[in-house]
């Protein structure tokens, strides 16, 4: 039995259970605007809108969280906006999409201009990376909302794909095979239990330089958040047909692999497939934390799943590089994802 006390997200603040409520109640109010365009129930990584001519625009938003403290305390600004494209076009790409444009909103104090100008210079060199223009934006400044020095960020995307080329999941069937394309930390997500362990708890600096990461926890916190659009398109130059993918952020994977999977189908998912990676094992350690809490929690290694058909489960990965790894099937079952 777990210590009742065991540090968990939702005693750092935030918890998932409470939110994916509010998400229930959100989808149910926000259904009642939808009008004959929207191709997409909310709960999938992207919205779906017809336009016509066999087009179809997706749209996805998403923040940083609480990664920027750590930004802002190691005072590098630039970072976080290329973690913040590169997350909501991931998104949209599960869904196959082309990303066209991005705009930005960033909420402040007293930030100085130079430093909003750093963050729009990462904002722009994330858009350069997805290929997208970055059209527009707001700033707020509204002391007493934010703390001095303190700062939120938040994007929109819009991409568009070709209405047959729309990939959801519901090709996926049992039998099929999970590949994984690793992660190399965090991304954008799960900073509040990371931040609550490692220093309210251990009392550790960003400049803590620690053995076991062989670098800074400043450093290990700041790995930029991986773009995965180019993997895609590799196994579609490779003839390689792609059933459904998952970009596994806030939930971990079973929050998020689970938003693709069709009815009947069961995602079994071995946890011991990812490389390590040394960040999540400290953060455990220094924080007591459940194995099952730090899976619900972190991509625990898992950064981008494909679920494609278990024959060319190899060729993906040599198309990939190598980079990919095999994290599981597909199961004819309930629907859901269980890690073993």
């Amino acid at each position: 039995m777990k210590p009742a006390n065991r540090i968990t997200y939702a005693s750092s603040g935030v918890d998932i259970a409470a939110g994916d409520a509010a998400k229930r109640e959100i989808a149910r109010i926000a259904k009642s605007t939808f009008d004959s365009n929207v191709m997409t129930q909310i709960g999938l990584f992207a919205g779906a809108y017809d336009i016509g001519n066999d087009r179809v625009l997706l749209s996805s938003v998403d923040g940083v969280g609480t990664k920027i403290k750590v930004a802002a305390m190691m005072g590098i600004y630039d970072t976080v906006g290329i973690d913040l494209v590169h997350h909501c076009a991931n998104d949209i790409a599960v869904h196959n999409a082309t990303p066209l444009f991005f705009l930005d909103y960033i909420g402040h104090s007293d930030l100085v201009p130079a430093r909003i100008a750093k963050i729009v210079r990462g904002l722009a060199q994330g858009c350069k990376n997805i290929g997208a223009a970055l059209i527009g934006g707001e700033t707020a400044q509204m002391p007493g909302i934010y703390a001095p020095g303190e700062f939120d960020l938040v994007g929109f995307i819009v991409g568009v794909v070709e209405k047959n080329a729309i990939i959801t999941g519901e090709r996926i069937v049992p039998g099929d095979a999970i590949i994984a394309l690793p992660a190399n930390g965090l991304h954008t997500n799960g900073y509040s239990l990371a931040r609550k362990v490692l220093f309210d708890m251990a009392k550790l600096n960003h400049d803590s330089h620690m053995n076991e990461l062989g670098e800074t926890i400043g450093a290990a916190l700041l790995r930029q958040h991986p773009l995965y659009i180019g993997a895609i398109r590799t196994l579609q130059r490779a003839g390689i047909g792609i059933h459904g993918m998952a970009h596994i952020t806030g939930g971990g994977i079973a929050g998020n692999l689970v938003r693709v999977l069709p009815d009947g189908c069961r995602a079994i998912v071995r946890k011991n497939a990812a490389p390590e990676i040394p960040i999540f094992k400290l953060i455990q350690k220094l924080g007591d934390i459940a194995h099952d809490e730090m899976f619900a929690t972190f991509n625990m290694g898992f950064g981008f799943l494909f679920i494609l058909p278990a024959r060319d489960a190899n060729n993906a990965i040599a198309a990939l590089n190598g980079g990919a790894f095999i994290a599981g099937d597909i199961i004819a079952g309930a629907r859901g994802v269980e890690l073993v």
